[in-house]
């Protein structure tokens, strides 16, 4: 599709596919949402597309992938993943994008999508990073919402792959019932990025958004987003016990 002006190779997600994600701002970053499983199918995304991104070519995980989140029931944005080395993406290029979501359901054509190396990067990923630390290359990538969109921006094709273990290796298969990874570069001690998995993602999305529903069934008048959301985690709290 064109946008702002020139032709773009947009990829998603084949219709059906069985995975959720969600996105919110929290302590001045933005968080990408999920399970295990979806971590780690934006890793293969991201692992992928390092190796074969061509100039113009985007990964958008589009409306039908992304779910309320798993909190307050707070809608959340379309991701996009945009390989910065060789593909400009401007607050122009995102709001063409926006206006032609959701993608259209008969897409031009279909991307064998390989992650040769991702799985045995996997196994053992503190050793991978040790192997391939890149002391050299002093851009961070950043992540970041131009006009609803959460953009993973990312500057070199090492970085992405980086991004992809973090993400890969998540396990909330602890006594906390969650895993995170920051990504990229912030302002003071916050990074731009995360992604942050919860054992028990879809159950509590269900919950968050009936709790939702729940006390707006109950408010005589609208409230500011800041007075409903402690409504809505309470609730969510009494329901789960």
């Amino acid at each position: 599709m064109g946008l702002a002006g020139r032709p773009h190779t947009v990829i998603s997600l084949r219709p059906g596919t069985a995975v959720r994600f969600s996105t919110n701002l929290y302590h001045r970053t933005w968080h990408v949402l999920s399970d295990q499983h979806g971590a780690r199918v934006l890793a293969r995304l991201l692992w992928g597309l390092s190796y074969q991104s061509r100039p113009g070519t985007i990964v958008v995980i589009d409306r039908e992938f992304v779910t309320t989140t798993p909190f307050d029931g707070d809608p959340a944005d379309p991701i996009v993943l945009v390989p910065a080395w060789d593909t400009p993406f401007t607050g122009r290029h995102a709001r063409a994008l926006k206006a032609r979501l959701p993608l259209s359901s008969a897409p031009e054509g279909t991307v064998r999508w390989r992650t040769h190396g991702l799985d045995e990067a996997l196994t053992a990923p503190r050793a991978w990073f040790r192997e391939h630390e890149d002391r050299d290359d002093p851009l961070r990538g950043r992540v970041e919402n131009l006009n609803g969109l959460v953009v993973l921006r990312v500057h070199t094709p090492h970085e992405m792959r980086e991004w992809a273990v973090l993400s890969g290796m998540l396990n909330p298969h602890n006594k906390y019932g969650t895993d995170h990874s920051y990504l990229g570069e912030g302002m003071c001690f916050y990074a731009s990025g995360e992604v942050q998995v919860f054992r028990d993602f879809r159950r509590d999305v269900s919950v968050a958004r009936r709790a939702r529903a729940d006390v707006l069934d109950g408010l005589e008048a609208p409230v500011h987003p800041d007075v409903l959301r402690p409504l809505v985690w309470d609730r969510a709290d009494r329901l789960k016990r």
